[in-house]
């Protein structure tokens, strides 16, 4: 068997999300089903992502990696012999590019350093969201990226309160709980820019996210920016520890994974043990 590593983006419009549903139109279920037709699998290919994302969310940096039986690359080789690996992953791409639909593209196909693992190498995930509070509303064209928001918002009030977020915390306030599951997350960056289209624009760094954690984040920053709550809001729900019925979680079309960070090859390994552990408010974070 070899690993290989997928770099792909989507647009999730079209998608139930990205993890495999019977019945649905997943990320997930679309690649599985490609690469398992590209090379004539027996058994169908079995994804593991960095990410997964919810029905209507965006990817443009997402990892995924699969294992697949070493000679089946062979099924890529041309008409003049036998291909290298890289002529091999490079007709991969190809292969993709005319099997999938055009919401979804995979750009890059490598072999997985040793001790790779999509999910838990992965040192962090790196979200942005993108809210208009145009008065007239959205660029039509931009309507599956951008949340009209129809409430003026204040910039400086989105990073005060954004700024109380940020650190190693339970965001069990901010989290769909799922049982056997950790809310203790670290939010390593979470602020906000508006461009020079208007366009507001929050970046948000973690080492992971729990279920809607963003969404959630969102939602409560915009009611502290558009006057209905205070500033101080969002970080006293997070100390709370109790999900708020005032925390209104964001819509899922403002929100894109842009990229997934990784470390050193020779750290991988380490990385996704250290990864596994489920962590404690009082345990230190394994070292990057």
């Amino acid at each position: 068997m070899v690993r290989l590593r997928l770099d792909l983006a989507y647009d999730g419009t079209g998608f139930s999300g990205w993890a495999r549903q019977p019945g649905l139109r997943t990320v997930q279920g679309e690649i599985e089903q490609a690469i398992g037709r590209i090379l004539r699998l027996g058994e169908p290919a079995m994804l593991t992502v960095a990410g997964r994302t919810d029905a209507g969310v965006h990817a443009r940096g997402q990892v995924a990696h699969v294992d697949v039986p070493e000679d089946r690359l062979g099924e890529l080789d041309g008409n003049r012999g036998p291909l290298s690996i890289d002529e091999r992953l490079a007709a991969l791409v190809r292969r993709f590019g005319g099997v999938l639909g055009p919401d979804v593209r995979i750009y890059r196909v490598s072999v997985a350093p040793e001790g790779f693992d999509a999910r838990f190498s992965a040192m962090f995930r790196r979200y942005a969201y993108r809210v208009s509070d145009a008065p007239g509303g959205v660029d039509p064209l931009r309507r599956w990226e951008i949340v009209w928001h129809n409430r003026p918002l204040d910039l400086g009030a989105l990073n005060a309160a954004a700024a109380r977020l940020l650190g190693e915390h339970d965001f069990a306030a901010f989290c769909k709980k799922r049982e056997g599951a950790t809310t203790i997350r670290e939010l390593q960056r979470l602020d906000w820019v508006r461009g020079p289209d208007g366009v507001l624009v929050a970046t948000v760094v973690a080492d992971a996210f729990c279920h809607s954690m963003v969404r959630a984040l969102v939602g409560s920053l915009l009611a502290a920016a558009d006057g209905r709550r205070p500033v101080e809001w969002p970080g006293e729900v997070l100390r709370r520890g109790v999900r708020d019925s005032g925390v209104h979680v964001a819509p899922a079309h403002g929100l894109c994974l842009e990229e997934v960070g990784y470390p050193a090859p020779s750290n991988l390994a380490a990385r996704a043990v250290a990864t596994r552990r489920v962590r404690t408010v009082t345990e230190q974070l394994p070292s990057e």
